[in-house]
C-alpha cells in the first residue's frame, strides 16, 4: 500500500505540473481547453475615503497567489508575476482603516482605485481555512477566527497553543509550561486537526503529553475553524482545524529579515528567532532559525523541578511565483527536550527527590533536564503549488513527515520508549472556472503511515495505516451572502502487528477498516447593513487512533496505565451551528450557538478503581490506575459571545464568553476533560504618538468559572480570576517596523488549577506571575 500511495503522489504531481512549466499552449488535463499564461501586473492606488489623501504603506495581497506588495509615497501599488486570467480575492489592509476585499477578474481588470474607510475596528483576516476558496466573513458560513502575528506575540504564550488559548471556544490541555494540546468546543486530541505548511501534522498526537511540533515564530497567522471540517480535511477534523500559516513571500526585488527575542520571568524562558527572506523576480526563498530555553515554571514560592525544556528549530522555503501560479517547497526540523514531572509536592508543599531530600528553588531553576524527559525530532517537507489552468485553479500539497519520539526514564543515553513514525500525505483540489456566482471544487486526499518501535518499552504496536478520501463542494454567491453544500467519502485501514514479550502476548495483531460518507450545508446572509446571519449543518467522521485501538502500557508523564480496544467503531457526528455577527465603526458583537451529537464517542476511563503494578526498573513496583478505552453516544452543546466597544477611536473594551456542556448519553453524566466556562475582558488604549505607530496599553481579566460537572475519575475545579496587562509600540525605520512589547500574566500571582491541567491530579498548580519582554528588529 505504501508503494501505491507513493506512485499515486508522483503521478498526480507529474500530471498536473508538467503542462504548467511547458511554454506556449498547453492541454488542460480537465478538459481540452487550451491556455497560455503570460506575465501580468495588477496596478492600483489606495486613498483615504474622507480626504482622498494617498495611504502610504498599505498592504495589498492576493492570498491564493501568495502575491503581496505595499503602496508607495503616492499610494500606488503594483502586483507582479500574476496570471492574466482567473478570479481572485484581493485584500487591502491598513492600520486604522476598515479592511477592503473584492473579487477581481484578471482577464478583464488590471487596475483598481481603492478607497479605505477610517475605522476603529479592523475587519477579520481573509478566511482560507473554512472554504476551498478564499472568502471574507460575509460569504463564509463556518465559524472561523483568525489571529495575526502581532496578537500572537503580544499574548506572551510559551508555545503556539498557549498563545491562542483565550480565543472563545479554544482551550488547552496543558502539561506544565512546555506542552499544550488544543481543544475546540470541548473536543481535542485526534478530533482537532493541525495544518502546517498546507499539510496535516502527524506527530503521535494521540498522547496526553504530546504537543504540536511547530516553530511558534514561523506562524504569521493562525486560523481556527470551529466545528466539523471532515468535508474538507477528512478524519481527525471532527472537532475543528488549527491552520498555521506562514508569511506571504515579499514583493519582487525585496530582500529583508528580522530578529525577534523575548524573555519571561517565571521560568526564565529565553526565545529568539532569526529570519531572512527574498524575492528575485519570482524566485522566492525564506530561512529561519529559532531557539528556546527554560527552567522549571513557578507558582507562588514554589518552582516545579524538571519542568523545563529547550527547543531548536530550523525551517526554510524555496519556490517560484510566476504567471502560471506558484510552487513552494518548505522544509523544517523541530527538535525539543522536555522534562517530565513524576510527582507533585509533599504535604508541606515541598518537592523532594528520590532520596527524600528537598529540592531547593535554586536547584529547580538550573537549566538542565533530568530524568525522565522527552526527546523529539520532527522532520517535515511539503511541496505546495497552485497551478492556474485557464480560469481554473489546481492546488496540490505533497508532504513527508518523520516523527521520532524518545522517552528517557532510567538512562540519559538509552531511551525506554522510542517511536518512529513516517507519514506520506497528498492533497489535490481542482477549482473549476467560475463567473463569481458558482464556485465548484473537487478534491482527493490520502495518507500512508508506518510506525516502528525501536525501544525496549512498548505502549503501542508497530502498525501501518492508509486512508483516502474524496469530496465535492459547491458554493453559490449572492449579492448579500452565499450558500454552500458538499459531500465526502473516506476509507481508512489500520493494520496492527502482534508482539510477544518474555513469552507473554503484549499486542494482538488486528486489521481494521473504516469508511464513511459525510456532508455539510451552510449559508451566510447579510440580513441588514453590517449584520450577518450564518448557519451550518455538518457531519463529521473520525477513525480510532492507534492508542485507542491497541495501547497496552505505561506512558511516562501521564500517571496512568492505558489499555486499548481493537473492537472500537468509528466516531461520527452531526453538528448544527448558528451565528450572528455585527460589525460597525464603533461596536461589534458576535453570537454563536451549537449542538453536536457524537455517535460512538471514544474516551478513556478508570472503571471500578482498577489498578496495576508497574516496575520502576529499580526493583520497586509502582501502582498505577488503569484507563480503558470505551465508547458511548455523547452530546456537546454550547456557545460563544463577544462584544467589543470602541466609543472613541483610541479606546477599546473587548469582552467574550464561552461555554460548553458535554454529556454521556448512556448515563446522563458529564464527559471527561470538558473546559470550564470562561469570561474574558480587556480594556485597550491605543493613543496616537508622534513618530510611533501601533502603540497600545492594555489590562485584562480572565475569569474561569467553577467546573462542577466532571466525570467520576475527575475532581471539581474551583473558579479563578487572573489579571493581565501589556504595553507596546512600533517604531517605523527605513528597514521596516521595530516592535517592542511587555506582557504581564497572572500579575496577582494567583494559585489556581485549570480543569484541563494534567498536573492537577498531582497537586501542581498552574503558572504563577509571569512578565514577558519582547522586541522584533528588522534589518537589511
Amino acid at each position: 500500500m505504501k508503494k501505491i500511495h507513493l506512485v499515486l503522489m508522483v503521478l498526480l504531481y507529474t500530471l498536473f505540473s508538467v503542462p504548467v512549466f511547458a511554454s506556449g499552449w498547453t492541454k488542460n488535463p480537465f478538459g481540452g481547453i487550451g491556455f497560455k499564461t503570460g506575465l501580468a501586473e495588477f496596478k492600483g492606488k489606495v486613498t483615504d475615503a474622507d480626504n482622498q489623501e494617498p495611504l502610504v504603506g498599505a498592504t495589498v495581497y492576493i492570498s491564493d497567489l501568495k502575491a503581496v506588495t505595499s503602496t508607495n509615497a503616492k499610494g500606488e501599488f503594483t502586483l507582479k508575476n500574476i496570471p492574466t486570467k482567473g478570479r481572485f480575492l484581493l485584500e487591502v489592509r491598513f492600520v486604522g482603516y476598515k479592511t477592503f476585499s473584492q473579487m477581481v477578474d484578471l482577464s478583464t481588470l488590471n487596475k483598481l482605485n481603492i478607497t479605505l474607510q477610517p475605522s476603529a475596528i479592523e475587519s477579520a483576516e481573509v478566511v482560507i481555512t473554512g472554504s476551498p476558496f478564499s472568502s471574507n466573513n460575509k460569504t463564509n458560513s463556518l465559524s472561523v477566527v483568525s489571529i495575526g502575528k502581532d496578537k500572537l506575540a503580544q499574548a506572551g504564550g510559551t508555545n503556539l497553543v498557549d498563545a491562542i488559548s483565550k480565543v472563545p471556544g479554544i482551550s488547552q490541555v496543558s502539561t506544565g509550561g512546555a506542552i499544550s494540546k488544543p481543544t475546540i468546543r470541548g473536543l481535542g486530541y485526534n478530533r482537532v486537526l493541525t495544518m502546517v505548511d498546507g499539510a496535516r501534522e502527524e506527530a503521535q498526537q494521540w498522547g496526553d503529553e504530546h504537543g504540536i511540533e511547530v516553530d511558534q515564530f514561523s506562524a504569521a497567522r493562525v486560523e481556527i475553524l470551529k466545528g466539523p471540517a471532515s468535508l474538507l480535511y477528512g478524519s481527525d477534523a471532527l472537532g475543528g482545524v488549527i491552520n498555521i500559516i506562514d508569511d506571504l513571500v515579499p514583493p519582487p526585488g525585496t530582500f529583508n529579515g528580522d530578529f525577534t527575542t523575548s524573555y519571561a520571568t517565571n521560568n526564565g524562558l529565553s526565545a529568539s528567532s532569526l529570519m531572512l527572506q527574498g524575492n528575485d523576480n519570482g524566485f522566492v526563498y525564506r530561512g529561519r532559525a529559532s531557539y528556546k530555553n527554560a527552567y522549571g515554571f513557578a507558582y507562588k514560592d514554589a518552582v516545579v523541578p524538571n519542568s523545563g525544556f529547550n527547543e531548536f528549530n530550523l525551517n526554510g522555503m524555496v519556490g517560484l511565483n510566476k504567471s502560471w501560479g506558484y510552487s513552494h517547497l518548505t522544509f523544517s526540523r523541530f527538535h525539543t527536550n522536555i522534562g517530565l514531572v513524576e510527582h507533585g509536592p509533599n504535604e508541606q508543599g515541598q518537592y523532594v527527590n528520590d532520596e527524600g531530600e528537598v529540592i531547593s528553588k535554586a536547584e529547580a531553576q538550573e537549566r538542565r533536564i533530568g530524568l525522565p524527559f522527552q526527546n523529539i525530532n520532527h522532520y517535515r517537507a511539503a511541496l505546495n503549488s497552485n497551478f492556474i489552468l485557464g480560469n481554473g485553479q489546481l492546488k496540490t500539497t505533497f508532504a513527508f513527515q518523520r516523527n521520532m519520539r524518545k522517552e528517557f526514564e532510567e538512562s540519559t543515553t538509552e531511551p525506554g520508549l522510542n517511536l518512529n513514525l513516517n507519514s506520506y500525505t497528498y492533497d489535490v483540489k481542482y477549482y473549476f472556472p467560475n463567473a463569481g456566482k458558482w464556485e465548484p471544487a473537487i478534491g482527493v486526499q490520502g495518507m500512508y503511515q508506518n510506525n516502528v518501535n525501536k525501544g525496549d518499552e512498548f505502549l503501542i504496536p508497530d502498525y501501518n495505516s492508509n486512508n483516502i478520501g474524496a469530496f465535492v463542494y459547491l458554493k453559490r454567491n449572492f449579492e448579500k451572502g452565499a450558500i454552500n453544500i458538499g459531500a465526502r467519502y473516506d476509507y481508512k485501514k489500520v493494520n496492527g502487528k502482534g508482539l510477544d514479550v518474555a513469552g507473554e502476548p503484549l499486542f494482538t495483531a488486528f486489521d481494521n477498516q473504516f469508511s464513511n460518507v459525510s456532508g455539510s450545508v451552510g449559508f451566510a446572509y447579510e440580513v441588514a447593513k453590517n449584520l450577518v446571519l450564518k448557519g451550518n449543518a455538518g457531519s463529521g467522521f473520525r477513525a480510532p487512533n492507534i492508542a485507542e485501538l491497541a495501547a497496552n502500557g505505561r506512558h511516562e508523564g501521564t500517571f496512568r496505565y492505558e489499555i486499548g480496544n481493537s473492537k472500537l467503531k468509528q466516531e461520527t457526528s452531526l453538528q448544527f451551528d448558528l451565528g450572528l455577527e455585527y460589525t460597525a465603526n464603533s461596536v461589534t458583537f458576535g453570537l454563536n450557538a451549537y449542538a453536536n451529537r457524537i455517535y460512538n464517542y471514544i474516551y478513556a476511563g478508570n472503571f471500578n478503581n482498577e489498578t496495576t503494578g508497574v516496575s520502576d526498573g529499580n526493583g520497586m513496583t509502582e501502582t498505577l490506575p488503569v484507563y480503558r478505552f470505551v465508547q458511548t453516544n455523547a452530546d456537546l452543546i454550547g456557545g460563544e459571545a463577544s462584544l467589543d466597544f470602541h466609543l472613541i477611536k483610541s479606546l477599546h473594551f473587548e469582552n467574550s464568553f464561552a461555554y460548553v456542556k458535554g454529556t454521556n448519553r448512556a448515563d446522563d453524566q458529564p464527559l471527561p476533560f470538558i473546559p470550564a466556562a470562561s469570561i474574558n475582558n480587556e480594556l485597550r488604549f491605543e493613543p496616537t504618538v508622534k513618530g510611533l505607530s501601533g502603540t497600545y496599553m492594555k489590562v485584562g481579566l480572565t475569569n474561569v468559572l467553577k467546573q462542577s460537572r466532571f466525570d467520576s475519575f475527575e475532581t471539581e475545579t474551583e473558579g479563578y480570576t487572573l489579571l493581565d496587562a501589556g504595553i507596546g509600540t512600533t517604531i517605523n525605520t527605513k528597514k521596516g517596523k521595530l516592535n517592542v512589547w511587555v506582557t504581564g500574566q497572572n500579575l496577582l500571582d494567583k494559585k489556581y488549577f485549570n480543569s484541563l491541567s494534567r498536573y492537577k491530579m498531582e497537586g501542581i498548580y498552574n503558572t504563577g506571575r509571569n512578565v514577558i519582554f519582547g522586541i522584533s528588529v528588522p534589518f537589511l
